[in-house]
């Protein structure tokens, strides 16, 4: 495909892996680092995209939400095995409106809205059993009536400054197309493999 657009050429890769890719087809790892440049690296889920940016949830007490809080540079990769590609994107983070957040967690299943509630995310844990008596606690809580976000949960996006899209090719030979951030519009290049 070709394109000026990174958005364009990230939708129509984005379909065929969820067309192609048996599980999480919208898994993505997220590099963080510390204020002294300590990197820190997860597997997330992307829940949103377009033009303003990327965008996934995680508890905000966690080490990756302190992380985000405190050095607002993140990088994000996707790889598609299936598919042979990856897709690399670095930029800033600014946390989601609440009405945006509020709007996703919504969407999740019950369970995963107790879970939210149960977790002290990324914190030391006694043990299995303890984090089940918190989750029971939640269903309680929560017995008949909606289950709110909870106020330390929430979204980030990730504004794109630089978009990476790399296509497998035989004997190594591999295709990397990238695109940089120019103001509103974007540069289109290419780099050796």
């Amino acid at each position: 495909m070709t394109t000026t657009d990174p958005f364009a050429l990230f939708d129509a890769w984005f379909a065929e892996a969820r067309a192609s890719e048996p599980n999480d087809s919208n898994a993505m790892a997220l590099a963080t680092a510390t204020p002294d440049g300590r990197p820190s690296l997860r597997m997330v889920l992307l829940k949103g995209h377009g033009p303003d940016g990327f965008v996934f949830y995680t508890n905000l007490d966690s080490r990756k939400g302190g992380e985000l809080a405190a050095n607002p540079q993140v990088a994000l990769l996707f790889h598609w095995k299936s598919l042979r590609r990856q897709i690399r994107i670095e930029g800033p983070v600014a946390p989601v409106a609440d009405s945006v957040a509020d709007a996703y967690f919504a969407t999740r299943s019950r369970d995963s809205q107790l879970g939210a509630w149960a977790s002290d995310q990324s914190r030391p844990l006694e043990s299995r059993a303890t984090f089940e008596a918190r989750f029971a606690g939640m269903q309680a809580r929560f017995e008949g009536r909606d289950v709110p976000r909870p106020p330390r949960w929430s979204g980030w996006r990730v504004t794109p400054e630089r978009i990476e899209y790399w296509q497998d090719r035989a004997h190594r030979l591999h295709e990397r197309t990238l695109f940089v951030r120019d103001g509103e519009d974007w540069t289109k290049g290419y780099l050796y493999p």
